[in-house]
Protein backbone atom coordinates (compact mmCIF):
# COMPACT_ATOMS: atom_id res chain seq x y z
CA UNK A 1 0.00 0.00 0.00
CA UNK A 2 1.33 3.62 -0.54
CA UNK A 3 1.35 6.11 1.50
CA UNK A 4 2.83 8.68 -1.15
CA UNK A 5 1.24 12.42 -1.70
CA UNK A 6 0.88 14.43 -3.92
CA UNK A 7 3.56 17.09 -4.27
CA UNK A 8 1.69 20.82 -3.96
CA UNK A 9 3.54 23.42 -5.75
CA UNK A 10 5.43 26.03 -2.92
CA UNK A 11 2.89 28.99 -2.31
CA UNK A 12 -0.19 26.40 -3.29
CA UNK A 13 -2.14 26.11 -6.61
CA UNK A 14 -2.25 29.37 -8.60
CA UNK A 15 -4.12 30.03 -11.99
CA UNK A 16 -2.18 29.14 -15.27
CA UNK A 17 -3.88 31.50 -17.87
CA UNK A 18 -1.78 30.85 -20.73
CA UNK A 19 -1.95 27.16 -20.59
CA UNK A 20 -5.71 27.47 -20.69
CA UNK A 21 -5.96 30.18 -23.26
CA UNK A 22 -3.98 27.59 -25.09
CA UNK A 23 -6.18 24.65 -24.55
CA UNK A 24 -9.21 26.87 -25.46
CA UNK A 25 -6.95 27.91 -28.65
CA UNK A 26 -7.13 24.10 -29.94
CA UNK A 27 -10.79 23.56 -29.01
CA UNK A 28 -11.78 26.71 -30.70
CA UNK A 29 -9.85 25.79 -33.87
CA UNK A 30 -10.96 21.95 -33.58
CA UNK A 31 -14.97 23.25 -33.29
CA UNK A 32 -14.20 25.79 -36.49
CA UNK A 33 -13.12 22.51 -38.34
CA UNK A 34 -15.83 20.36 -37.31
CA UNK A 35 -19.35 21.28 -37.00
CA UNK A 36 -20.43 18.47 -35.20
CA UNK A 37 -18.22 19.33 -32.53
CA UNK A 38 -19.17 22.48 -32.41
CA UNK A 39 -22.85 21.78 -32.49
CA UNK A 40 -22.05 19.57 -29.48
CA UNK A 41 -20.25 22.07 -27.22
CA UNK A 42 -23.38 24.27 -28.01
CA UNK A 43 -25.54 21.13 -26.74
CA UNK A 44 -23.38 20.43 -23.75
CA UNK A 45 -24.17 24.45 -22.83
CA UNK A 46 -27.75 24.29 -23.21
CA UNK A 47 -28.88 20.76 -22.71
CA UNK A 48 -26.87 19.75 -19.05
CA UNK A 49 -25.20 23.34 -18.18
CA UNK A 50 -21.76 22.28 -19.20
CA UNK A 51 -18.55 23.13 -20.97
CA UNK A 52 -16.70 21.36 -23.67
CA UNK A 53 -13.72 22.01 -22.09
CA UNK A 54 -14.84 20.22 -18.35
CA UNK A 55 -15.19 16.96 -20.76
CA UNK A 56 -11.57 16.88 -22.66
CA UNK A 57 -9.96 13.40 -21.99
CA UNK A 58 -7.45 14.53 -23.92
CA UNK A 59 -6.40 16.44 -27.12
CA UNK A 60 -3.46 15.12 -29.63
CA UNK A 61 -2.50 17.33 -32.35
CA UNK A 62 -0.01 16.99 -35.49
CA UNK A 63 3.41 18.65 -35.01
CA UNK A 64 3.21 20.41 -38.13
CA UNK A 65 -0.07 22.29 -36.30
CA UNK A 66 0.74 25.66 -35.35
CA UNK A 67 -0.92 28.12 -32.59
CA UNK A 68 -0.17 31.85 -31.82
CA UNK A 69 -1.33 32.88 -28.68
CA UNK A 70 -4.30 34.46 -30.72
CA UNK A 71 -4.87 31.79 -31.94
CA UNK A 72 -4.25 31.81 -35.48
CA UNK A 73 -2.05 29.42 -36.91
CA UNK A 74 1.42 31.11 -36.41
CA UNK A 75 3.98 29.61 -34.17
CA UNK A 76 5.16 26.43 -33.37
CA UNK A 77 3.21 24.06 -30.88
CA UNK A 78 5.64 22.74 -28.98
CA UNK A 79 7.69 26.20 -28.09
CA UNK A 80 3.88 27.25 -27.50
CA UNK A 81 3.35 24.39 -24.80
CA UNK A 82 6.46 24.87 -22.95
CA UNK A 83 6.25 28.23 -22.36
CA UNK A 84 3.10 27.50 -21.17
CA UNK A 85 4.48 25.10 -18.43
CA UNK A 86 3.40 21.66 -20.36
CA UNK A 87 6.40 19.00 -19.67
CA UNK A 88 6.69 15.87 -21.86
CA UNK A 89 5.55 13.26 -19.98
CA UNK A 90 5.70 9.21 -20.57
CA UNK A 91 2.46 7.43 -19.74
CA UNK A 92 3.99 4.16 -18.43
CA UNK A 93 2.74 0.30 -18.21
CA UNK A 94 2.86 -0.41 -15.05
CA UNK A 95 -0.51 -0.17 -12.96
CA UNK A 96 0.22 1.21 -9.58
CA UNK A 97 -0.98 -2.15 -7.45
CA UNK A 98 1.81 -2.64 -5.53
CA UNK A 99 3.78 -4.41 -8.60
CA UNK A 100 0.72 -6.05 -10.60
CA UNK A 101 0.82 -5.27 -13.82
CA UNK A 102 -3.16 -5.71 -15.67
CA UNK A 103 -2.80 -6.10 -19.51
CA UNK A 104 0.52 -8.64 -19.83
CA UNK A 105 1.95 -8.11 -23.62
CA UNK A 106 1.81 -3.64 -23.70
CA UNK A 107 5.10 -2.53 -24.45
CA UNK A 108 4.27 0.94 -25.64
CA UNK A 109 4.63 4.00 -23.81
CA UNK A 110 3.11 6.95 -24.75
CA UNK A 111 4.19 10.42 -24.22
CA UNK A 112 2.23 13.67 -23.50
CA UNK A 113 2.48 17.34 -22.67
CA UNK A 114 1.22 17.57 -19.24
CA UNK A 115 0.58 21.09 -16.70
CA UNK A 116 1.41 19.69 -13.73
CA UNK A 117 0.26 23.05 -11.88
CA UNK A 118 -3.80 23.39 -12.74
CA UNK A 119 -6.10 20.79 -14.19
CA UNK A 120 -5.72 20.36 -18.00
CA UNK A 121 -5.58 17.78 -20.11
CA UNK A 122 -2.79 15.93 -21.57
CA UNK A 123 -1.74 16.93 -24.99
CA UNK A 124 -0.26 14.66 -27.63
CA UNK A 125 2.07 16.39 -29.90
CA UNK A 126 3.72 13.65 -31.66
CA UNK A 127 4.48 12.33 -35.66
CA UNK A 128 1.71 9.16 -35.26
CA UNK A 129 -0.56 12.17 -34.96
CA UNK A 130 -2.35 12.74 -38.29
CA UNK A 131 -5.23 14.87 -37.40
CA UNK A 132 -6.20 16.65 -34.41
CA UNK A 133 -8.20 14.36 -32.24
CA UNK A 134 -10.29 15.50 -29.32
CA UNK A 135 -11.23 12.96 -26.90
CA UNK A 136 -14.29 13.46 -24.55
CA UNK A 137 -14.80 11.06 -21.91
CA UNK A 138 -18.04 9.96 -21.00
CA UNK A 139 -18.86 6.93 -18.62
CA UNK A 140 -20.36 4.65 -21.35
CA UNK A 141 -19.08 5.32 -24.70
CA UNK A 142 -22.43 2.84 -25.76
CA UNK A 143 -24.82 5.16 -24.19
CA UNK A 144 -23.26 8.28 -25.58
CA UNK A 145 -24.16 6.63 -29.16
CA UNK A 146 -27.28 5.51 -28.38
CA UNK A 147 -27.96 9.39 -27.30
CA UNK A 148 -26.57 10.11 -30.75
CA UNK A 149 -28.03 8.19 -32.85
CA UNK A 150 -24.31 6.80 -33.94
CA UNK A 151 -24.91 2.92 -33.51
CA UNK A 152 -23.09 2.20 -36.26
CA UNK A 153 -19.75 3.50 -34.67
CA UNK A 154 -17.22 0.65 -33.94
CA UNK A 155 -16.74 0.34 -30.40
CA UNK A 156 -13.27 -0.47 -29.69
CA UNK A 157 -12.66 -2.64 -26.52
CA UNK A 158 -14.23 -4.98 -24.13
CA UNK A 159 -17.30 -4.28 -22.36
CA UNK A 160 -16.72 -4.13 -18.81
CA UNK A 161 -12.89 -3.70 -19.27
CA UNK A 162 -10.76 -0.82 -18.10
CA UNK A 163 -11.07 1.10 -21.28
CA UNK A 164 -13.40 1.74 -24.60
CA UNK A 165 -13.33 4.02 -27.22
CA UNK A 166 -15.12 5.13 -30.61
CA UNK A 167 -14.52 7.55 -33.37
CA UNK A 168 -17.71 9.64 -33.27
CA UNK A 169 -16.91 12.27 -35.89
CA UNK A 170 -14.42 13.26 -38.91
CA UNK A 171 -14.05 15.93 -40.64
CA UNK A 172 -10.68 16.53 -43.06
CA UNK A 173 -8.68 17.61 -40.05
CA UNK A 174 -10.30 16.37 -37.17
CA UNK A 175 -11.11 13.36 -35.39
CA UNK A 176 -13.87 13.33 -32.68
CA UNK A 177 -13.64 10.68 -29.85
CA UNK A 178 -15.46 9.44 -27.12
CA UNK A 179 -13.20 7.32 -24.47
CA UNK A 180 -14.73 5.80 -20.79
CA UNK A 181 -11.75 4.80 -18.70
CA UNK A 182 -11.66 2.73 -15.77
CA UNK A 183 -8.09 3.65 -14.26
CA UNK A 184 -6.39 2.66 -17.73
CA UNK A 185 -4.16 5.88 -18.78
CA UNK A 186 -3.05 4.74 -22.13
CA UNK A 187 -4.88 5.48 -25.67
CA UNK A 188 -3.69 1.59 -26.89
CA UNK A 189 -6.09 -0.76 -25.32
CA UNK A 190 -5.05 -3.21 -22.79
CA UNK A 191 -4.82 -6.72 -22.67
CA UNK A 192 -7.84 -8.33 -20.68
CA UNK A 193 -8.49 -12.02 -20.37
CA UNK A 194 -12.10 -13.13 -19.82
CA UNK A 195 -11.52 -13.63 -16.07
CA UNK A 196 -10.23 -10.22 -15.71
CA UNK A 197 -14.26 -8.77 -17.10
CA UNK A 198 -15.62 -11.60 -14.78
CA UNK A 199 -13.27 -10.04 -11.81
CA UNK A 200 -14.79 -6.80 -12.50
CA UNK A 201 -18.10 -6.97 -12.68
CA UNK A 202 -18.20 -9.39 -9.89
CA UNK A 203 -16.34 -6.84 -7.68
CA UNK A 204 -18.31 -4.16 -8.57
CA UNK A 205 -21.22 -5.68 -7.54
CA UNK A 206 -19.61 -6.70 -4.27
CA UNK A 207 -18.77 -2.89 -3.77
CA UNK A 208 -22.18 -1.47 -4.56
CA UNK A 209 -23.72 -3.87 -1.93
CA UNK A 210 -21.27 -3.55 1.00
CA UNK A 211 -22.68 -3.57 4.12
CA UNK A 212 -23.78 0.35 5.09
CA UNK A 213 -25.55 -0.90 8.17
CA UNK A 214 -25.72 1.15 11.46
CA UNK A 215 -22.76 -0.84 12.54
CA UNK A 216 -20.16 1.57 12.02
CA UNK A 217 -16.92 -0.54 12.77
CA UNK A 218 -18.70 -3.50 10.84
CA UNK A 219 -19.14 -0.72 7.63
CA UNK A 220 -15.77 0.11 7.40
CA UNK A 221 -14.20 -3.19 8.40
CA UNK A 222 -16.16 -4.46 5.30
CA UNK A 223 -15.45 -1.88 3.16
CA UNK A 224 -11.44 -1.85 3.80
CA UNK A 225 -11.85 -6.10 3.28
CA UNK A 226 -13.80 -5.46 -0.41
CA UNK A 227 -11.49 -3.36 -1.09
CA UNK A 228 -8.14 -5.10 -0.80
CA UNK A 229 -10.03 -7.85 -2.39
CA UNK A 230 -10.82 -6.01 -5.39
CA UNK A 231 -7.14 -4.59 -5.62
CA UNK A 232 -6.19 -7.78 -5.21
CA UNK A 233 -8.01 -8.89 -8.15
CA UNK A 234 -7.84 -5.76 -10.21
CA UNK A 235 -4.45 -3.39 -9.34
CA UNK A 236 -5.57 -0.16 -7.58
CA UNK A 237 -6.24 1.85 -10.47
CA UNK A 238 -9.26 -0.30 -11.62
CA UNK A 239 -10.21 -0.73 -8.18
CA UNK A 240 -10.24 2.62 -7.46
CA UNK A 241 -12.49 3.48 -10.50
CA UNK A 242 -15.02 0.79 -9.24
CA UNK A 243 -15.26 1.75 -5.86
CA UNK A 244 -15.75 5.68 -6.55
CA UNK A 245 -18.47 4.78 -9.36
CA UNK A 246 -20.15 2.33 -6.65
CA UNK A 247 -19.77 5.51 -4.14
CA UNK A 248 -21.40 7.79 -6.78
CA UNK A 249 -24.60 5.74 -7.90
CA UNK A 250 -25.08 5.44 -3.39
CA UNK A 251 -25.05 9.02 -3.39
CA UNK A 252 -27.44 9.78 -6.27
CA UNK A 253 -30.15 7.11 -4.64
CA UNK A 254 -29.86 9.61 -1.98
CA UNK A 255 -29.90 12.93 -3.61
CA UNK A 256 -33.30 14.18 -5.97
CA UNK A 257 -30.53 17.18 -7.16
CA UNK A 258 -28.28 14.21 -8.09
CA UNK A 259 -30.82 12.40 -10.08
CA UNK A 260 -32.06 15.40 -11.79
CA UNK A 261 -28.68 16.08 -12.76
CA UNK A 262 -27.89 13.11 -13.87
CA UNK A 263 -30.69 12.79 -16.57
CA UNK A 264 -30.21 15.96 -17.92
CA UNK A 265 -26.51 14.80 -18.74
CA UNK A 266 -27.21 11.53 -20.22
CA UNK A 267 -29.62 13.12 -22.51
CA UNK A 268 -26.39 13.61 -24.17
CA UNK A 269 -24.94 10.05 -23.46
CA UNK A 270 -22.39 11.88 -20.97
CA UNK A 271 -22.63 10.45 -17.20
CA UNK A 272 -20.54 11.42 -14.46
CA UNK A 273 -17.69 12.42 -16.14
CA UNK A 274 -17.20 15.74 -15.13
CA UNK A 275 -17.03 14.95 -11.54
CA UNK A 276 -14.11 17.70 -9.92
CA UNK A 277 -14.30 15.36 -6.18
CA UNK A 278 -15.79 13.35 -4.46
CA UNK A 279 -17.05 14.85 0.04
CA UNK A 280 -16.95 12.33 2.76
CA UNK A 281 -17.78 13.55 6.37
CA UNK A 282 -15.84 11.83 8.70
CA UNK A 283 -15.92 11.15 12.37
CA UNK A 284 -12.73 12.18 14.43
CA UNK A 285 -12.90 8.30 15.53
CA UNK A 286 -12.72 7.02 12.21
CA UNK A 287 -10.97 9.25 10.28
CA UNK A 288 -7.36 7.21 9.88
CA UNK A 289 -9.99 4.32 8.75
CA UNK A 290 -10.64 6.47 5.82
CA UNK A 291 -7.69 7.25 4.78
CA UNK A 292 -6.29 4.07 5.33
CA UNK A 293 -8.88 2.59 2.77
CA UNK A 294 -8.51 5.20 0.21
CA UNK A 295 -4.55 4.82 0.54
CA UNK A 296 -5.52 0.93 -0.03
CA UNK A 297 -6.97 2.24 -3.61
CA UNK A 298 -3.66 4.10 -4.51
CA UNK A 299 -5.43 7.31 -3.22
CA UNK A 300 -2.75 9.95 -1.96
CA UNK A 301 -2.86 12.96 0.53
CA UNK A 302 -2.61 16.63 -1.25
CA UNK A 303 -3.10 19.30 0.44
CA UNK A 304 -4.60 20.16 3.89
CA UNK A 305 -7.79 22.21 3.98
CA UNK A 306 -8.37 24.52 7.04
CA UNK A 307 -11.63 26.67 7.12
CA UNK A 308 -10.69 28.39 10.22
CA UNK A 309 -10.99 28.31 14.01
CA UNK A 310 -14.46 29.82 14.00
CA UNK A 311 -15.40 27.39 11.52
CA UNK A 312 -14.15 24.11 13.59
CA UNK A 313 -13.53 21.77 10.83
CA UNK A 314 -10.86 21.00 7.94
CA UNK A 315 -10.21 18.21 5.72
CA UNK A 316 -8.03 16.50 3.87
CA UNK A 317 -7.71 16.36 0.09
CA UNK A 318 -6.35 13.21 -2.24
CA UNK A 319 -5.82 12.65 -5.30
CA UNK A 320 -5.49 9.02 -7.60
CA UNK A 321 -2.46 9.85 -9.29
CA UNK A 322 -3.94 7.91 -12.30
CA UNK A 323 -7.64 7.92 -12.63
CA UNK A 324 -8.47 11.53 -11.47
CA UNK A 325 -10.30 10.64 -8.89
CA UNK A 326 -9.88 13.64 -6.16
CA UNK A 327 -11.22 13.36 -2.20
CA UNK A 328 -12.42 16.08 0.12
CA UNK A 329 -12.32 14.42 3.51
CA UNK A 330 -13.90 16.66 6.07
CA UNK A 331 -13.68 16.38 9.85
CA UNK A 332 -13.80 18.66 13.19
CA UNK A 333 -10.71 19.85 13.72
CA UNK A 334 -8.38 22.16 16.23
CA UNK A 335 -6.16 25.01 14.99
CA UNK A 336 -3.27 22.95 16.95
CA UNK A 337 -3.98 20.27 15.04
CA UNK A 338 -3.41 21.19 11.83
CA UNK A 339 0.15 21.34 12.01
CA UNK A 340 0.73 17.45 13.31
CA UNK A 341 -0.39 14.16 10.57
CA UNK A 342 -4.11 13.95 11.50
CA UNK A 343 -4.71 11.55 8.43
CA UNK A 344 -2.77 8.80 9.80
CA UNK A 345 -2.37 9.70 13.75
CA UNK A 346 -5.79 10.19 14.44
CA UNK A 347 -7.56 12.50 17.07
CA UNK A 348 -8.24 12.76 20.71
CA UNK A 349 -11.84 13.20 21.58
CA UNK A 350 -13.80 16.34 21.80
CA UNK A 351 -16.13 17.10 24.40
CA UNK A 352 -18.06 19.52 21.73
CA UNK A 353 -19.39 18.39 18.08
CA UNK A 354 -18.76 20.55 15.09
CA UNK A 355 -21.07 20.47 11.93
CA UNK A 356 -19.19 17.69 10.66
CA UNK A 357 -19.06 15.34 13.67
CA UNK A 358 -22.75 15.91 14.29
CA UNK A 359 -23.90 15.42 10.84
CA UNK A 360 -22.02 11.98 11.18
CA UNK A 361 -23.58 11.39 14.58
CA UNK A 362 -27.32 12.14 13.23
CA UNK A 363 -26.46 10.16 9.71
CA UNK A 364 -23.79 7.98 10.01
CA UNK A 365 -20.08 8.65 8.41
CA UNK A 366 -20.16 9.07 4.82
CA UNK A 367 -18.02 5.72 4.51
CA UNK A 368 -20.60 4.10 6.17
CA UNK A 369 -24.17 4.49 5.72
CA UNK A 370 -24.40 8.03 4.68
CA UNK A 371 -22.64 7.92 1.80
CA UNK A 372 -21.24 11.16 0.00
CA UNK A 373 -22.22 14.90 1.97
CA UNK A 374 -21.57 15.88 -1.55
CA UNK A 375 -20.34 15.26 -5.48
CA UNK A 376 -18.81 18.72 -7.05
CA UNK A 377 -18.95 19.03 -11.21
CA UNK A 378 -17.55 20.97 -13.50
CA UNK A 379 -20.16 23.63 -15.05
CA UNK A 380 -20.91 26.88 -16.33
CA UNK A 381 -22.23 28.13 -13.34
CA UNK A 382 -24.45 30.43 -14.13
CA UNK A 383 -26.31 28.51 -16.68
CA UNK A 384 -26.12 25.32 -14.60
CA UNK A 385 -27.60 27.13 -11.66
CA UNK A 386 -30.65 28.60 -13.84
CA UNK A 387 -31.45 24.93 -15.35
CA UNK A 388 -31.64 23.66 -12.32
CA UNK A 389 -34.23 26.00 -11.15
CA UNK A 390 -36.17 25.44 -14.10
CA UNK A 391 -36.02 21.92 -13.12
CA UNK A 392 -37.65 22.68 -9.83
CA UNK A 393 -34.17 22.21 -8.13
CA UNK A 394 -33.08 25.24 -5.57
CA UNK A 395 -29.94 26.76 -5.13
CA UNK A 396 -27.88 28.37 -2.06
CA UNK A 397 -26.35 31.72 -2.58
CA UNK A 398 -22.61 31.21 -3.89
CA UNK A 399 -20.25 30.55 -1.31
CA UNK A 400 -17.08 31.28 -3.69
CA UNK A 401 -17.55 34.12 -6.74
CA UNK A 402 -14.15 34.86 -8.45
CA UNK A 403 -13.34 34.99 -11.58
CA UNK A 404 -10.99 31.86 -11.51
CA UNK A 405 -13.37 29.68 -9.00
CA UNK A 406 -17.31 29.53 -8.54
CA UNK A 407 -19.31 27.18 -5.98
CA UNK A 408 -22.26 26.79 -4.72
CA UNK A 409 -24.40 24.41 -3.45
CA UNK A 410 -28.00 23.11 -4.59
CA UNK A 411 -31.05 23.28 -1.76
CA UNK A 412 -30.15 20.78 0.37
CA UNK A 413 -31.32 17.41 0.53
CA UNK A 414 -33.64 16.56 3.57
CA UNK A 415 -33.18 13.10 5.05
CA UNK A 416 -34.99 11.43 7.98
CA UNK A 417 -32.98 10.82 11.45
CA UNK A 418 -32.87 7.25 12.82
CA UNK A 419 -34.54 8.39 16.54
CA UNK A 420 -31.27 6.20 18.27
CA UNK A 421 -28.89 8.07 16.58
CA UNK A 422 -31.12 11.38 17.61
CA UNK A 423 -31.17 10.43 21.40
CA UNK A 424 -27.50 9.78 21.27
CA UNK A 425 -26.93 13.26 19.81
CA UNK A 426 -29.21 15.03 22.54
CA UNK A 427 -27.39 12.68 25.43
CA UNK A 428 -23.82 13.75 24.50
CA UNK A 429 -25.44 17.44 24.75
CA UNK A 430 -24.83 18.14 20.78
CA UNK A 431 -28.57 18.93 20.47
CA UNK A 432 -31.61 19.83 22.46
CA UNK A 433 -34.40 17.96 23.23
CA UNK A 434 -36.65 20.71 21.81
CA UNK A 435 -34.26 20.38 18.37
CA UNK A 436 -34.47 16.97 18.48
CA UNK A 437 -38.24 16.70 18.55
CA UNK A 438 -37.85 19.23 15.61
CA UNK A 439 -35.71 17.11 13.96
CA UNK A 440 -37.80 14.17 14.38
CA UNK A 441 -40.57 16.02 12.65
CA UNK A 442 -38.77 18.11 9.84
CA UNK A 443 -35.42 15.60 9.53
CA UNK A 444 -31.93 16.94 9.10
CA UNK A 445 -29.94 18.46 6.08
CA UNK A 446 -28.08 15.46 4.23
CA UNK A 447 -26.87 15.79 1.24
CA UNK A 448 -26.03 18.67 -1.89
CA UNK A 449 -24.69 18.71 -6.08
CA UNK A 450 -22.20 20.89 -5.69
CA UNK A 451 -21.82 23.24 -8.84
CA UNK A 452 -18.40 24.84 -9.73
CA UNK A 453 -16.88 26.12 -12.54
CA UNK A 454 -12.93 26.22 -12.58
CA UNK A 455 -11.32 28.89 -15.08
CA UNK A 456 -7.18 29.31 -15.90
CA UNK A 457 -6.64 25.70 -15.08
CA UNK A 458 -7.04 26.36 -11.08
CA UNK A 459 -6.64 23.51 -9.08
CA UNK A 460 -7.42 24.81 -5.58
CA UNK A 461 -9.95 25.23 -3.14
CA UNK A 462 -11.62 28.70 -1.45
CA UNK A 463 -10.39 28.09 2.07
CA UNK A 464 -12.44 31.53 3.59
CA UNK A 465 -15.95 31.56 1.88
CA UNK A 466 -16.87 28.30 2.62
CA UNK A 467 -16.57 28.05 6.07
CA UNK A 468 -20.04 30.40 5.89
CA UNK A 469 -21.87 27.68 3.59
CA UNK A 470 -21.10 24.73 5.90
CA UNK A 471 -22.39 27.16 9.04
CA UNK A 472 -25.45 27.33 6.94
CA UNK A 473 -25.64 23.77 7.30
CA UNK A 474 -25.61 22.82 10.40
CA UNK A 475 -28.97 21.79 11.42
CA UNK A 476 -28.62 23.49 14.67
CA UNK A 477 -28.22 26.88 12.96
CA UNK A 478 -30.74 26.31 10.84
CA UNK A 479 -33.71 25.00 13.62
CA UNK A 480 -32.27 28.49 15.46
CA UNK A 481 -33.24 30.34 12.73
CA UNK A 482 -36.72 29.27 11.78
CA UNK A 483 -37.65 29.64 15.38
Amino acid sequence: MTTATIEVPEGGWQVQPAAYQLVADILDIACQNSPWLDQLRRDMLQQSGTRLVDWIDHLAVPPQQVLAADGSLDGDLSQRLQACGFQTTPIAVADSSGGKILGIGFKSTETYWMQPLGIFPKIQCSNDVIKTRVAIKVDSVSDFLVAHGLQHCEIQGRAGGRMQKALVNESEVVQVYVVARQGWPHWELPSESDQNIADAVHHLDSLRRRDRGVDQDQAFSTALERIEQAVGALGQDWACALFFQAEREFWQFRNQAARVQKRRQDVLGLGWANHDHHTYRCSRDYFPQLIHSLETLGVRCRERFYAGKQAGWGAQVLEHPTGGIVIFADVDLLPEELSGDFAHEGFAPLDKLGTVGLWCMLHGDSFAGAGLHHLECQFEFQAAREQLEAAGIGNMNPFTDFDHLKQSFTAPETWTVNPTRLQKAVDCAAITQQQAQQMTAKGAIGSHLEVLERNDGYKGFNQTGISDIIAKTDPRKILEASN
